[in-house]
């Protein structure tokens, strides 16, 4: 019988299921699509393409590691360093006499400058030559000695260039005059320079590193068994303490591995797809459920006559709840199942967008596999037997006269056990909230959305009571003549109808809430980050680099130039440091020049300590206020972290400074960092005019460094741009904005799910008011009365989801963005405005089209309707 009832409902009433069905088909869709990204962080690998005829590869581990104890059992725990990490160049040696090895040879690349004969070029130490493989690599001359280099015969053909010519070329290590002493084949990496290796290995900033071994195995030797070898031999060279070139512990990789240390982004690349994918995942999910539970409860509480009538003819309550149960099997599979095809389209745009921001590594490809699919069709089906089993307990339980005098009104208020359960979920928001308050940055926004769903699943089941006060409160103009009959109807069916009024009201402001969150704590952010650039940078002049960046000797001969009182370079890289047992990443800058001159070009805030102190040696450090008191350090106090190619380091602390999420939480000297970072040039070198000085004159003087650059007789190499502090602040603004797309994205898809959830469910609710239109429509009610009584309740549905989505959001956000940026929340109007425009567009769009439905219907037909 059961089978039989749910096949006719769905065969002969497919209308009823088209809300429920919609729900399912986009909850499935998102969880498609982040089960989709989290499987290919997991997955994620770059086929080699320098290392292809290289079967063996010896390189850093890409990650810091640590050991975290956890109640009798040990985690693991570990975090990708900012820049590459390098292994010792004497490696190559000892790898080299290890049995069935035929070659190792020590890689490193490093940009080299554009100059006016060559393009920009990659430099290599020349015993790399030949990695990419082939044979007879040097097609002309000799290989390099000190002062010499060799070109690849493409590049030297097309800038008219032959063995024993000269040119001069800059990299981070510094810039000199070099003799051709040869050409060589072309290798597929582009223009490159190949210098002699000790040569190599100072103008890249890496002096005694190299980014990768190459191993070639002696003909017979797998290349596997090989790879095991020199695990074992290599075990115990370097520790995360040990000196020298394997700070994160030494990886001998083979296959898709080797891909890997070509694109050192790739462990970053993982963890933001993996983040993506699981956090976010995660909540999308919850989301999900949250939804697909509240339509189908709509949906059977829809259908409250049809149960009653069922049980007054003899269904028993297992029974019905059987027909529930077989309507989820039959309506469930095939929404999840059609969900995918717009899951997988999801995850593709984003992956995308991901890959042409440079986020994810080229050649990384989309994993799309069964495990999500089957993730995403079970969630969607367990969730609708779920909602189908507690929405229908109440009327399959009743008696059968006693279930049809209910089914004929509504009932006014909430249960108890609702109630109870709404009150528990508003003091988990409210606890949330106050952990909120007292923790920090990344720790603080990691329970924003925890908030979130703790008040809106509070509003979902106190939604009676929240939309009798709405009604109440907002209805007041409209029952005082406002909005004229059409308003005061709306009023009185507002306040009669309380529970189908929750149904409309929640999911606006799911939509508001999930928002106004995620958009508002990116915002603000921004607007903090703005703030503290804006009025942290005080340089009369910002020069900055049409290439790779400026070569570290610029910041000291722009301080030559006359008129000018102070020249600071900014080298930036990235540091890992330990708290509360996880690892976290921080900006770093390291700066050059006279650090008591700091405060001429960069007002930090300094809160204790002297920013001169960063001069006594490369020993020193200066925090961020906010990091230092996350760590509980002051000044004297040793600060332990991994900089940028996770070499550890323990730094003292000489300074505390306030603005450090627009320029970063650490500032050392740039010669404890440059050779840690993962390009050794500056971003810009920051000048200050000395009182008196012209300002334009300086700038021109400036702007001639490029040539000062030079070697004497030579032209002009790279090229400098000059700027004031507003392009300063413009250039930081366009590159926070570009990093931002991610969190938008996120919104997004969260508020976009939403928002199909609130028109699904309004357009739901005003279809099942058939029976209640045509009785206004008996008694007298004009078309356009009902039309205008429609609008109005959805304009106050609009207000009441902005009202309560807006408070959801204001009270997640006030913790979280003290936590994050140390201020207010920041709500932009341009952001604000339309949201709240579109949440009401959609209500009336939502309410509007059915209502026309309902009204082309005769009033004595529709009121004969079940």
């Amino acid at each position: 019988m059961s089978n039989g009832l749910a096949r006719s409902s769905v065969c002969f009433r497919p209308a009823s299921f088209a809300g429920t069905f919609i729900a399912l088909l986009f909850g499935a869709a998102v969880i498609m699509g982040c089960g989709t990204l989290l499987q290919t962080g997991i997955t994620a690998s770059v086929p080699p393409v320098r290392y292809a005829n290289a079967p063996v590869v010896v390189a850093a581990n890409p990650d810091v590691t640590i050991i975290r104890q956890v109640s009798d059992k040990e985690k693991t725990v570990e975090r990708p360093v900012s820049d590459r990490a390098r292994v010792d160049a004497a490696l190559a040696q000892r790898i080299a006499a290890q049995p069935g090895v035929a070659a190792a040879r020590p890689d490193t690349a490093f940009p080299v400058q554009p100059g006016p004969a060559t393009p920009g070029l990659t430099g290599r130490g020349y015993a790399a030559l030949g990695i990419a493989g082939g044979t007879d690599v040097l097609v002309e001359g000799r290989a390099p000695g000190p002062g010499e280099v060799v070109l690849d015969a493409a590049t030297a053909r097309d800038a008219r260039l032959a063995p024993g010519a000269s040119l001069t070329l800059v990299a981070p290590g510094g810039s000199d005059t070099y003799r051709i002493s040869g050409l060589a084949a072309p290798q597929g990496a582009g223009p490159t320079a190949w210098f002699a290796d000790g040569v190599a290995g100072q103008l890249s900033g890496h002096p005694g590193r190299v980014d990768a071994i190459a191993v070639q195995p002696r003909e017979g030797v797998d290349a596997k068994e090989l790879a095991r070898r020199l695990r074992e031999a290599l075990r115990d060279t370097a520790g995360p303490q040990a000196a020298g070139a394997s700070p994160t512990g030494i990886r001998v990789v083979t296959g898709d591995g080797r891909g890997s240390v070509e694109h050192p982004a790739l462990g970053q690349s993982r963890t933001l797809l993996i983040a993506i994918g699981g956090s976010f995942g995660g909540t999308a999910t919850m989301t999900a459920v949250f939804v697909v539970v509240s339509t189908i409860a709509l949906a059977i509480g829809q259908r409250a006559r049809e149960f009653a009538l069922l049980r007054a003819v003899g269904a028993t309550p297992r029974q019905i709840r059987r027909t529930i149960a077989t309507e989820a099997l039959l309506v469930a599979p095939l929404a999840g199942a059609l969900g995918l095809i717009p899951g997988v389209a999801l995850a593709r745009w984003w992956f995308d967008g991901l890959v042409s921001r440079g986020a994810v590594p080229e050649g990384v490809e989309l994993d799309v596999g069964p495990i999500p699919a089957l993730v995403a069709v079970a969630t969607c089906l367990l969730a609708a037997l779920a909602a189908g089993y507690l929405a229908a307990h109440r009327p399959s339980g009743l008696r059968p006269g006693q279930a049809l005098g209910e089914a004929s009104v509504e009932a006014g208020r909430a249960g108890v056990v609702r109630t109870l359960l709404g009150l528990v979920a508003i003091a988990g928001g409210v606890v949330l909230t106050v952990v909120a308050a007292n923790l920090s940055g990344e720790n603080a926004a990691n329970t924003a959305l925890g908030v979130v769903m703790c008040f809106l699943v509070a509003i979902a089941l106190l939604g009676p009571w929240v939309a009798r006060i709405a009604a109440g409160v907002l209805g007041l103009p409209l029952r005082a003549g406002a909005g004229g009959t059409s308003g005061s109807l709306a009023a009185d069916n507002a306040r009669a109808n309380a529970r189908r009024l929750t149904s409309a009201i929640t999911p606006i402001a799911m939509v508001s809430a999930f928002c106004g969150t995620m958009l508002f704590i990116q915002s603000t952010v921004q607007h903090a980050t703005g703030e503290q650039v804006r009025d942290g940078v005080v340089a009369d002049h910002v020069l900055g680099s049409t290439g790779p960046g400026l070569p570290a000797a610029t910041a000291e001969r722009a301080a030559q130039v006359p008129g000018v009182d102070a020249a600071i370079g900014l080298l930036r890289t990235g540091a890992v440091y330990r708290s509360d047992g996880k690892l976290r990443s921080a900006n770093v800058l390291g700066v050059s020049g006279d650090p008591a001159k700091l405060p001429r070009v960069l007002d930090l805030g300094v809160r204790s300590g002297s920013l001169a102190d960063l001069a006594r040696s490369t020993d020193t450090v200066a925090l961020d206020a906010t990091l230092a008191d996350k760590l509980g350090l002051k000044v004297g106090d040793r600060a332990a972290f991994w900089l940028g190619d996770g070499a550890q380091t323990q730094q003292t602390v000489v300074a505390t400074y306030e603005r450090g999420l627009g320029f970063g939480q650490l500032i050392l000297p740039r010669a404890a960092v440059a050779a840690h970072a993962g390009v050794a040039y500056d971003s810009q070198v920051l000048v200050a005019d000395a009182p008196g000085a012209d300002r334009a004159d300086v700038a021109a003087r400036l702007a001639k460094l490029p040539g000062d650059t030079a070697a004497p007789g030579e032209a002009a190499v790279g090229g400098i741009t000059e700027t004031d502090r507003a392009g300063y602040v413009a250039q930081t603004d366009r590159k926070r904005e570009s990093g931002d797309w991610a969190n938008s994205v996120m919104a997004g898809v969260l508020g976009g799910f939403a928002a199909i959830t609130a028109a699904n469910t309004l357009v739901m609710t005003v279809l099942d008011r058939s029976r209640e239109v045509a009785l206004l429509r008996l008694t007298g009610a004009t078309r356009r009365q009902v039309r205008g009584m429609m609008r109005w309740e959805a304009l106050l549905v609009a207000a009441a989801g902005l009202l309560l989505g807006s408070l959801i959001a204001w009270i997640t956000l006030v913790p979280i963005a003290r936590g994050l940026a140390g201020a207010s929340p920041y709500v932009p109007p341009g952001t604000a405005l339309p949201l709240a425009a579109g949440a009401v567009v959609l209500c009336l769009a939502a309410t509007a089209l059915p209502a026309r439905a309902l009204l082309r219907s005769r009033p004595l037909a529709a009121s004969g309707r079940r």
